[in-house]
């Protein structure tokens, strides 16, 4: 690796993540509250500053065009790492400890929405409009930003771009990276714009709005309503946000190819989001019908709860239009399966992937098949298209290190917490970017009364999660540290 091409780059997303950080300052000067513009900016200082070391150590290394995939990997992990631990300066303003702090920024920028605090009359509006913010950049991908906007990186954004884009394959929609870049960031800031239009129409507060919409197409469940979306006692505005739920965990290049270039067939022509759909409308019925029968709902408000439930939690966006903690044990088995499942591949969301729960579904039927057809050659197939060896391998370990990490960290957490629900329900929902688990960590509680060891262990699992293993797994190769200091 070129030490000084890493810097080089790093130091270019730095500076341009230093302006990004003075937008909350506009609501607090709104606000005339005019002391809490300061954390705002000394945060965008810290990051300009970071930012111009890097550069000026990487001065020479200016053909970025010539960057490996292991260097790609290396600079998206030091850019979650980084921007996030940046991210939470302005947190430590408002008195929250340095690994709460981090914690918070991590569950944003990795759109997990799993919260520490406690009581939201503390903040103000510039406080949870970073948030929300920090969610909406990263649901869409901080790198993926950067290549749509800043022209340096060239060439060298196909390796920094699907390091980062989450997935098992390499999908474009245009011939050029960034002209991909900028057509998903297209389709997800018009997606938002129209929700925070509808969210308003519906008799939200502008600014709940906005923030609101920010944390639903991120796949996030960061809300400024210590309530969550339940706390707007309103159907229309459940449904509408269970609409935006829906597209925020479909894969957006495949919207783009629908609502832009009017595409129509696309979406329903695509194997997975047909099976997205189908775990959706199956598990909303079975889900209504628990909370119909055991917990007497009312059908209408059985139904809106559950197909709310089902994509928050499916999408791992982690809102909630009830307590779902406090729902018979079905009900609650019923969201955990969403948990292990996740969104579709190119989407918001987290999560294992559809696309990989289809692919494993593919792949138990072949070897079932070869069991009675020995000689039979039956290629798995997605979309029509066979799936490379190299793919299936990927997703296959995938899988194995998904359930190995999810294992390992619910021992260490329910050792640490004498608790077994929370080291279950809290690792599948950290790791998979979910937010919310049950009980304590539950849609109205908050992971901020967990031990030390405990929450830096959930953040190893938001970034992991949130950068699917990849990057996770490399670094344990030796020679993934293979430095070059010299190289240009």
């Amino acid at each position: 690796m070129k030490i000084p091409l890493l810097a080089s780059a790093l130091g270019i997303i730095l500076l341009a993540f230093g302006g990004i950080i003075l937008l909350p300052a506009i609501f607090a000067g709104i606000d005339n509250e005019y002391f809490e513009i300061i954390p705002f900016v000394l945060a965008s200082f810290c990051s300009l500053i970071l930012g111009s070391l890097c550069r000026w150590y990487g001065r020479n290394a200016r053909n970025f065009d010539v960057l490996r995939r292991t260097e790609g990997l290396l600079i998206v992990t030091l850019t979650w790492v980084i921007t996030a631990a940046i991210g939470a300066l302005p947190y430590l303003f408002f008195g929250l400890h340095p690994i709460d702090a981090y914690f918070e920024s991590v569950s944003g920028f990795t759109t997990t929405g799993a919260t520490i605090l406690t009581d939201f009359s503390l903040y103000p509006r510039a406080f949870f409009f970073w948030r929300a913010l920090t969610q909406w950049l990263g649901g869409m991908g901080i790198i993926v930003l950067f290549v749509a906007i800043l022209p340096q990186f060239g060439v060298a954004g196909r390796q920094i771009f699907f390091a980062e884009a989450p997935g098992p394959s390499e999908e474009k929609i245009t011939p050029r990276i960034a002209h991909t870049a900028k057509a998903l960031w297209l389709i997800y800031v018009l997606l938002t714009c129209l929700q925070i239009i509808f969210l308003v129409l519906a008799d939200m507060p502008v600014f709940d709005a906005i923030c609101n919409s920010l944390a639903t197409m991120a796949a996030g469940g960061f809300s400024p309503h210590p309530q969550s979306i339940m706390g707007y006692q309103s159907p229309t505005i459940t449904w509408i946000t269970s609409l935006f739920m829906l597209l925020a965990g479909a894969n957006f290049a495949l919207q783009y190819k629908c609502f832009i270039k009017g595409k129509f067939r696309s979406l329903l022509a695509n194997d997975e989001f047909r099976l997205y759909l189908a775990i959706v409308i199956f598990f909303s019925a079975l889900l209504c019908c628990f909370l119909y029968t055991i917990e007497n709902s009312t059908f209408s408000a059985s139904l809106r709860d559950s197909v709310f439930q089902i994509l928050s939690i499916l999408t791992t966006t982690g809102f909630s239009s009830a307590d779902f903690a406090l729902w018979v044990v079905p009900a609650q088995a019923t969201l955990f399966a969403m948990m292990l499942i996740g969104g579709c591949a190119g989407s918001a969301g987290g999560g294992i992937k559809v696309v990989r729960v289809l692919f494993a579904a593919k792949f138990l039927k072949r070897e079932i098949d070869q069991i009675v057809h020995p000689k039979a050659i039956l290629p798995i197939k997605l979309g029509g298209v066979t799936v490379q060896d190299d793919i299936q391998r990927q997703m296959i370990s995938f899988l194995l290190f998904y359930l190995v990490l999810m294992i390992f960290s619910g021992l260490a957490v329910t050792m640490i917490e004498q608790n077994g629900a929370i080291g279950l329900a809290g690792t599948a929902a950290t790791l998979g970017n979910v937010g919310p688990g049950f009980g304590e960590i539950g849609p109205m509680g908050t992971f901020g009364l967990l031990h030390p060891v405990t929450k830096i262990i959930f953040i190893i699992d938001m970034l992991v999660g949130r950068l699917e293993l990849i990057p996770f797994l490399a670094m344990f190769c030796p020679d993934f540290w293979s430095f070059n200091k010299n190289g240009k």
